[in-house]
């Protein structure tokens, strides 16, 4: 036998996996104004001209008033801002979808959001959220309240577990009703 060496070369096959939450496409935020007043909302009937007044329609155009009856300015107010509410939301299932999260369908999507008032008491959010995947899933929200383009209250909303294929209507509460507000916009934190 000679006194040479075999030498065989050694191969190594490396195998890259890509997960499909790297391949969602970009989560796009949802956006809701004020609803219109609904049936025991407070309203005044003026005497003279027959107008009904509403929160929505007080101070909207007319002839100038004076300093002493002007209405509340919205656009001047002044509401301290800093740290962000963390609350959990009112979920109730609403229904099945097919599952279909994939490289250009969002793994949990949120839709159709109504923001609408409680007189003396809060802002209302009422919106949907479903879950496309097979999986199960805890979402998280990020909710900025705003008026006239500035945040009056940033809300951290936390959702309980979400069953894969599950449509589920959600309820979470923004500042008090006697802050104005002309906005909500919410954006999908996680998954």
């Amino acid at each position: 036998m000679s006194s040479r060496s075999l030498v065989l070369p050694l191969i190594v096959a490396t195998t890259f996996v890509t997960w499909p939450a790297t391949a969602q496409v970009p989560r796009n935020s949802v956006t809701a104004a004020p609803q219109p007043a609904e049936p025991g909302v407070p309203s005044f009937r003026d005497p003279k001209t027959g107008q009904v007044w509403t929160p929505e329609n007080v101070g909207g155009g007319g002839p100038p008033t004076t300093a002493a009856d002007r209405a509340f300015n919205p656009s001047a107010q002044s509401v301290p801002i800093g740290q962000v509410v963390q609350q959990n939301a009112q979920v109730r299932v609403v229904g099945q979808v097919p599952i279909t999260a994939g490289p250009t369908v969002p793994l949990v999507e949120i839709d159709n959001p109504t923001l609408s008032v409680q007189p003396g008491a809060r802002w209302r959010v009422v919106m949907y959220l479903q879950n496309n995947s097979a999986s199960t899933f805890a979402p998280s929200l990020d909710c900025r309240f705003t008026n006239a383009g500035n945040t009056v209250m940033a809300s951290y909303v936390l959702i309980a577990p979400v069953a894969g294929g599950t449509r589920v209507g959600l309820v979470f509460s923004g500042p008090p009703s006697d802050v104005f507000v002309n906005n909500v916009s919410c954006s999908v934190l996680s998954p």
